[in-house]
């Protein structure tokens, strides 16, 4: 099987791409079963917007007029393809302009003639176009946002859309690399690709694992509410963010609450099994504790019963250590943040959470 894979992300940074990262687990899986896998970065390409003109349906029937790498590169590729995985990130409820202009100068392959049948009129086709396979990405939490794209896909590629894999939450799930659930959704999103090239679908379990939660929504809104309030004070995009290691900085408890799973490290933490509690002073005071236990890392408002580890700390002081501000050895050392319990446990703590 020969697959042509067309990512229209418009980020080239290693990691930030979202509609990469599940590509290339997708690609993987199909590498693995066998198929001859070309991937396509559209931003590198020059392809520019149908005219109009239908000199490929008069003058030169099946080529474009235009030279660009569409006409000289990517149509006779797409046309010999077997598959062709059109990868997206959800603009407006849809495709982005990338892709939708390299999908506009596939007109070619049409004959101009009006084709009259019970679903409607038509143009018919100068050959079979390849099986397709939509992947999208999003940074809303449901599913819900690829109705639109949806859609679209069914009615434009019709008998020919072999898959739709969406996965939303994918800013969320991305920070969560290193998680037992992120393995998971990627592995099946491998999963998938060799079923498209073992059977031609991909099993509704496939699916399911694929779109599983990431979180529930409050808590979704509340991780992304507090990362872009840091961003806007800090002065930085995410990416500058990523690249200074500026973290989401909290301002109460529950976002603590929140943030501290979302970056836990369940290949580091093993067969962990312990209940760490926070008792917080200064402007933000109060007590939370965490638990962690079968790969996972559970957060709670309140004191726990029998902690295996107690730290106390001014709130502020202890986001700075999480952050890297603060050497937190220091910080103990200095008598600033006190610990009491497994003090073990607190040497392996930053190796799992950060903090």
């Amino acid at each position: 099987m020969k697959v042509m894979a067309i990512n229209s992300s418009p980020r080239a940074s290693s990691g930030e791409s979202k509609t990469e990262m599940m590509l290339n687990s997708l690609l993987t899986g199909m590498r693995e079963a066998g198929a001859e896998v070309d991937m396509v970065n559209l931003r590198e390409k020059k392809v520019r917007f149908c005219q109009g003109c239908f000199t490929c349906w008069t003058k030169t029937p099946g080529k474009c007029i235009l030279n660009d790498d569409m006409t000289n590169e990517l149509f006779p590729m797409w046309s010999e393809a077997d598959l062709v995985v059109y990868a997206t990130p959800l603009y407006h409820y849809t495709v982005n302009a990338n892709l939708k202009a390299f999908i506009e100068r596939t007109l070619p392959m049409l004959e101009p003639f009006f084709v009259e049948t019970p679903k409607g009129t038509h143009h018919p086709l100068r050959f079979k176009p390849p099986a397709v396979v939509m992947l999208s990405v999003a940074g809303f939490p449901e599913m819900h946002v690829f109705d639109l794209m949806s859609s679209w896909a069914r009615f434009i590629f019709k008998d020919h859309l072999h898959a739709e894999i969406y996965r939303p939450g994918a800013e969320l799930l991305a920070n969560m690399r290193g998680t037992k659930l992120a393995a998971e959704v990627l592995q099946a999103t491998e999963q998938a690709g060799r079923e498209l090239v073992e059977k031609g679908e991909v099993a509704p379990q496939t699916l399911a694992t694929i779109t599983q939660p990431v979180g529930d929504v409050k808590s979704l809104a509340t991780m992304a509410n507090m990362a872009w309030r840091t961003y806007i004070a800090a002065g930085v995009t995410p990416r500058e963010a990523a690249k200074q290691n500026i973290m989401p900085r909290p301002e109460n408890l529950e976002e603590l609450v929140v943030l501290m799973p979302m970056g836990f490290k369940s290949e580091a933490a093993g067969d962990m099994d312990a209940v760490i509690q926070y008792d917080f002073s200064g402007p933000v005071q109060g007590s939370c504790h965490f638990n962690i236990c079968d790969g996972q890392m559970s957060g709670a408002l309140g004191k726990a019963d029998n902690p295996a580890l107690s730290i106390a700390s001014d709130f502020d002081l202890w986001l700075d250590v999480m952050s890297g501000k603060v050497d937190g050895q220091e910080a103990f050392m200095q008598g600033k943040a006190k610990a009491s319990g497994d003090l073990a446990l607190l040497l392996k703590l930053n190796q799992v959470s950060g903090a």
